[in-house]
């Protein structure tokens, strides 16, 4: 099964991203690492980290128009900050990766299965 790790980020969190580079490279360092065991492990499917979310940008359609908002949109706690799509045997295992998630130290992260659509297809 396919699972989708999302990481939610602290505003401190976006801005160790940005820091001198030592900060950054202590920050990240966990991140890299995560990745590189998930890598070794054959469940990393996919993922990126995200730029902060002032750099985002939702559209919406009202009444036929098109609506665009710059971000940030939610003033919360944590904000999107990158995922993970991984292949595992079962949702057990990707809570288990999904504990593991650097962002579950100081923000938050949520797992979400991914449908497999071809078996009904």
């Amino acid at each position: 099964m396919q699972a989708l790790i999302i990481a939610y980020e602290t505003k401190a969190d976006f801005a160790k991203r940005r820091s001198d580079p030592q900060a950054y490279e202590a920050y990240m360092k966990p991140w890299f690492d995560y990745t590189a065991e998930l890598r070794e492990a054959g469940a990393l499917a996919g993922g990126e980290a995200l730029q902060d979310p002032g750099t985002a940008t939702r559209l919406s359609m009202k009444d036929g128009e098109r609506q665009v908002e710059d971000g940030p949109f939610l003033d919360a706690k944590e904000q999107l900050g990158g995922f993970f799509l991984i292949d595992v045997d079962s949702m057990e295992d990707a809570v288990a990766w999904a504990a593991k998630c650097p962002a579950a130290k100081t923000g938050a992260v949520e797992v979400r299965a991914v449908p497999d659509y071809s078996e009904g297809a």
